[in-house]
Parts: structure tokens; sequence; C-alpha cells
């Protein structure tokens, strides 16, 4: 995914598969949703369903949570 892809063009056919794969793969070796638009040139949501598309289980939201704090032994 070396050359970023032209802001709003549309990505159709086997280039979508390509990109697909290669979104995937990324997001399966660790990188963020975020992470992958930016380096594509893509919005948050293009980057989310194109991985929802391939059948990519998405990871839940990171950080603090909130709820009973835990008991102390």
């Amino acid at each position: 995914m070396a050359e970023t892809l032209k802001k709003g063009s549309r990505v159709t056919g086997p280039a979508r598969e390509k990109l697909a794969t290669e979104l995937k793969k990324k997001y399966d070796s660790g990188a963020s949703i975020r992470a992958l638009a930016e380096e594509t040139g893509r919005s948050y949501g293009f980057v989310h369903r194109m991985l929802s598309e391939s059948g990519v289980s998405l990871r839940g939201r990171g950080g603090a949570t909130r709820g009973k704090a835990k008991a102390t032994a």
C-alpha cells in the first residue's frame, strides 16, 4: 500500500479486493483503524467498512472502562 489513494476516488473490482486484503493483514497484525486510514488517505469509516466486508473480527475499544472497582484481596 505504498501509494496513497486519491481522496474521494472510488475503489472497485480487483483494486478493492487487493486493498481489503492488505488492510485485513495489517489490522490482524496490530495496526489500528485510524493508523490504516491515515496511511491510505481514506476516512476511518471507509477503512472500518472495508474491514467489516472482508470478515475481520474487529477489536473492542481500548482505554479505561467504567465499572465496579476490583476487590482487593
